[in-house]
């Protein structure tokens, strides 16, 4: 477990990869984005994209694709077009998925690989979804992982194991990500370390495990 937290040694290589930010998300037959209130992630979705553009971090765009004929993210509809906040800006790569890993079937890695990536900052959805298995196998490949907690969101689930809010999910990922897979932070702080060339930092297992038993 010594290798909890890497972080690159000089200044960091960046790319932003924004995820699935569709129209799905936000139509009324669709997955409604409940937490955070898409009135605060898509905002900040478009300056995170406008502060990576003038940091001259590459931008990533992802979509996901399913069958024309697919209850979801039908490829060719109206639900699954990007959504205007995304579509409408610039872009340096682009991305069609048909899995929850951005890695998976894609260029993705070929892609890093070429522009020599080691910190991938994570926004878009779903938190528990997409986000969470990109975030996993970025970890496990060796890069830097941020996560934008409020560039991100979750919805509701309820099922034979349990009901969770989308709140819960939110929360419970961003915890468990920060202990040992991505470094969660906001907007602001992440255009901040951009500024300043920095990364967001990471928590540790060990620490979060010690601060919970503290605190009850």
């Amino acid at each position: 477990m010594a290798n909890q937290n890497p972080k690159p040694a000089a200044a960091p290589r960046r790319a932003l990869v924004v995820i699935d930010v569709q129209k799905e998300y936000f139509s009324g037959g669709g997955l409604l984005i409940e937490y955070p209130p898409v009135e605060k992630t898509l905002p900040n979705i478009g300056r995170a994209m406008d502060a990576a553009r003038a940091a001259g971090i590459p931008v990533v765009v992802v979509q996901h694709s399913e069958s024309p004929a697919a209850q979801l993210f039908a490829k060719g509809s109206a639900a699954w077009e990007l959504h205007e906040t995304v579509g409408s800006r610039p872009r340096d790569h682009y991305i069609e998925k048909a899995w929850p890993n951005v890695y998976t079937g894609t260029d993705f890695a070929a892609w890093l690989e070429k522009n020599r990536i080691d910190t991938l900052t994570v926004i878009g959805y779903m938190t528990h979804n997409c986000d969470a298995s990109t975030i996993f196998e970025a970890t496990h490949r060796g890069l830097h992982v941020e996560f934008l907690q409020d560039a991100t969101g979750a919805i509701p689930y309820a099922n034979d194991a349990g009901v969770a809010s989308a709140e819960e999910i939110h929360r419970i990922f961003s915890v468990v990500f920060h202990t040992r897979f991505a470094a969660v932070g906001s907007t602001d702080a992440w255009i901040a370390a951009v500024q300043e060339g920095q990364v967001l930092q990471k928590d540790n297992i060990l620490a979060s495990n010690r601060a919970a038993i503290a605190a009850r």
